[in-house]
């Protein structure tokens, strides 16, 4: 299969988050808006161009008043910062259908270079012959590294949130006409 371009179906798609909160518990989220930009042959991922934006006013955390706060300048600033971006610059095949793709994260106007490891889920026609592929994707970014350090101390010990966000897509995508 030769590179071609693909759109993300929103509908089939997601970006989620896991944070830990209070140094006892899991607290869930999601992005509900993004796009994507995608260029690659899904056979063979590692001549990819993949660029993605995530609206941060989308975040839910089933939570009306947090995902306020974590709007605020507290947080992700979305008036300031609205959108974090990301933009492959070298994917590794490290298995059968197996990448690390690494990139540039754009966040609360900090670039650092992360690394997500990423699995072809497969592809296929859907029933309108249009053709489909399914990608998943792991990793974990630091809130310190890109100056998000709201927090509180314990008096327990420990901190009101974590440094660490586990970040999880699901993507599908449908190929363009050329």
């Amino acid at each position: 299969m030769a590179k071609s371009k693909w759109a993300v179906d929103a509908t089939h798609s997601s970006i989620d988050f896991t944070i830990r909160h209070m140094m006892i518990a899991k607290v869930k989220g999601t992005f509900h808006t993004f796009e994507a930009e995608i260029e690659a042959d899904p056979n063979d991922l590692t001549s990819a161009d993949v660029q993605f934006a995530v609206e941060l006013a989308s975040i839910d955390t089933r939570n009306n008043d947090r995902d306020t706060h974590l709007r605020t300048a507290d947080f992700f600033d979305v008036e300031k910062y609205p959108k974090m971006t990301f933009k492959s610059n070298r994917i590794v095949k490290t298995d059968e259908g197996e990448y690390e793709v690494s990139g540039d994260l754009t966040l609360h106007g900090v670039t650092r270079p992360e690394t997500f490891s990423v699995t072809f889920e497969g592809s296929g026609k859907d029933p309108w012959g249009n053709e489909r592929a399914g990608f998943s994707a792991q990793g974990t970014i630091k809130r310190s590294d890109f100056g998000l350090t709201y927090n509180a101390a314990l008096e327990t010990g420990g901190v009101l949130i974590a440094d660490e966000v586990k970040v999880s897509l699901e993507i599908e995508a449908l190929k363009q006409a050329d």
